[in-house]
């Protein structure tokens, strides 16, 4: 099996970080693959916004927080109103994927950006988790102005987020079991 292959069998969710950070080199091979993925043709009207500032994570999940105390959701509140809740599990990177909601394709476009992202980040070592939280709550007052702040575009949308980071000794990862039914072949 080529190593493609073989990365794309093998990357699973990491959802436990130790301290260490993604280095600068690594960081920027990321982001590198994320431009490298399909988009609407070619337009490319995405945005990266990549934080390893740990204050200004502690400062995002806090506004994030903020916004889901105010939800009507109880289990949004209880995350909200939670003294240990991290919206991005204390990854010490984390990568915000935008777009301009105008264009049709941009959550598509940012799928495939964030696929690069988890598939680039497997390949050097490096583990990787989907966030939704930040795209879940970027339509709050507070929310979108801490992400206006930090360089999301004003006029973009978060489609996901990439935690990343280095996983524990021996932390466990999922075995991969796959559901019947979800392939149909026509010959």
């Amino acid at each position: 099996m080529n190593e493609v292959l073989k990365t794309i069998k093998s990357r699973r969710s990491v959802r436990a970080y130790t301290e260490q950070q993604v280095s600068v080199e690594d960081l920027n091979r990321i982001l590198e693959a994320a431009t490298y993925a399909p988009n609407g043709m070619n337009f490319q009207t995405w945005h990266f916004t990549a934080i390893q500032d740990a204050a200004v994570l502690a400062e995002l999940n806090e506004k994030v927080k903020g916004a889901f105390a105010k939800s009507d959701d109880v289990h949004l509140q209880e995350r909200g109103n939670s003294e240990t809740y991290c919206c991005y599990y204390h990854a010490p990177t984390l990568i915000i994927v935008s777009n301009d909601p105008s264009r049709w394709w941009a959550p598509m476009d940012c799928g495939c950006a964030m696929q690069n992202i988890f598939l680039a980040a497997k390949s050097l070592g490096i583990g990787s988790c989907w966030i939704n939280q930040p795209g879940q709550t970027c339509d709050d007052a507070e929310v979108r102005a801490f992400l206006t702040k930090i360089g999301v575009p004003e006029t973009h949308r978060v489609y996901g987020c990439a935690a990343l980071g280095y996983a524990p000794e021996g932390a466990p990862m999922k075995e991969k079991k796959l559901a019947e039914g979800t392939v149909t072949i026509i010959r």
